[in-house]
């Protein structure tokens, strides 16, 4: 079987057919970073099912951009997702990518994901990445957000 491409991928996670959409979701990790902004379009775009198999297509990609020995493949995949943080996205969606985020990227993420913490959607999910970023630059974002953090979450930022 030849390596799955790009455009492949992006056919059949657009699919309507259940075996070939879940087949390029689960064999997406291959394609890397180059396939990550294409995936968050149909992510947010695309009907249920297929925006879901997108959604998963680009954690797939992060799990396996993550591996040991991955270093320069993590660092690209990571820079995707953080251009995709700092773009208008759903707010689920955000805070899918917040997650993934914190999986794979390191100290460059801090501040992409700190910004994050004045959106009262999306504060939570961006305090329990910062609390996952390796390195003292994601403890001192969140206490550098503590003083001016509304009263009912300074508690939250304090923890």
């Amino acid at each position: 079987m030849e390596p799955l491409t790009l455009e492949m991928l992006l056919e059949r996670i657009r699919s309507k057919d259940d075996n070939a959409r879940a087949s390029a979701r689960d064999d997406a990790g291959a394609v890397g970073a180059k396939a990550v902004a294409p995936l968050a379009k149909i992510a947010v775009e695309g009907e249920q099912e297929i925006a879901r198999a997108a959604n998963r297509a680009i954690q797939n990609i992060v799990y396996h951009a993550g591996r040991p020995g991955a270093e320069s493949e993590a660092k690209a995949v990571a820079a995707e997702l953080l251009a995709l943080l700092g773009k208008d996205q759903p707010v689920q969606f955000h805070r899918d990518l917040l997650w993934m985020t914190w999986q794979i990227a390191g100290e460059v993420a801090v501040g992409p994901v700190a910004a994050k913490l004045n959106n009262p959607k999306l504060r939570e999910d961006a305090r329990m990445a910062l609390e996952k970023l390796p390195g003292d630059n994601a403890v001192g974002a969140l206490k550098a957000a503590l003083p001016a953090a509304p009263d009912d979450f300074q508690p939250n930022l304090a923890h």
